[in-house]
């Protein structure tokens, strides 16, 4: 239990920091939502930058498939059939994005050594598209993910439970903004509010369980190291 805290704790960081990067670092800066021409241009100037973004997203992949395998032991012992369910969603999700991250691979080819032109812009536009769709549905699965493993908190012994009510809230912010991004036709006008619904849960729930995974995981490595002082 302890190691799978461990192991699922410094995932999380690597995946928050992966994604930081990757997303705010390295893919925001390159895109003009209103001006495809200047985002493609900056894929081609920037080439080398983008590579490392999409590296970055992979580590996120890699990492997420590791929680899959992780939480899963973590949880288990809760209730093994709600576990399998927590980790089929997430799974899901680890799947879409996956597949979004091709969409972004294709792009990196089509722009490697070649020039700006209106049919390139085009399809530099609807694979971003696509990637942006795959995102938002997988993360309506993360979201649904998310509270299956509140829930499984809320029942555990050795969870706290307000890390589960945390969770849950930041799972309804995942949803609530995947499916307004999907359904509302003016999304944009409402962005930044829907940004805030979604970032302030998600950073206050899943980094307070990754602290408590990484304490959880490093206690026993502690008490060990003073016993054999001792």
């Amino acid at each position: 239990m302890k190691q799978l805290g461990k192991i699922s704790g410094i995932a999380y960081v690597m995946i928050f920091l992966a994604g930081f990067y990757a997303n705010f670092v390295v893919l925001e800066s390159l895109i003009d939502s209103s001006n495809p021409s200047i985002t493609t241009a900056n894929f081609i100037n920037n080439h080398s930058l983008f590579g490392n973004g999409l590296l970055g997203f992979l580590v996120m992949l890699v990492f997420d498939l590791v929680l899959v395998w992780s939480l899963f032991g973590l949880t288990k012992s809760i209730n093994i059939t709600t576990s399998y369910i927590a980790s089929f969603f997430r799974l899901l999700h680890a799947l879409l994005f996956g597949f979004a991250l091709f969409k972004l691979s294709e792009i990196y080819q089509i722009t490697f050594k070649t020039s700006n032109s209106t049919n390139l812009q085009n399809s530099v536009s609807e694979l971003l598209i696509d990637f942006d769709t795959l995102w938002t549905v997988g993360l309506i699965f993360f979201g649904i993910h998310l509270i299956v493993l509140g829930y499984l908190a809320i029942r555990s012994t050795y969870i706290p439970k307000v890390l589960g009510l945390l969770l849950i809230l930041a799972a309804i912010g995942y949803i609530v903004d995947g499916m307004a991004k999907l359904f509302m036709s003016n999304y944009s006008d409402y962005k930044d509010v829907f940004e805030v619904i979604v970032i302030m849960p998600s950073v206050i729930g899943e980094f307070s369980f990754s602290v408590w995974l990484l304490i959880k995981g490093f206690k026993k490595q502690r008490s060990l190291a003073i016993s054999k002082i001792m």
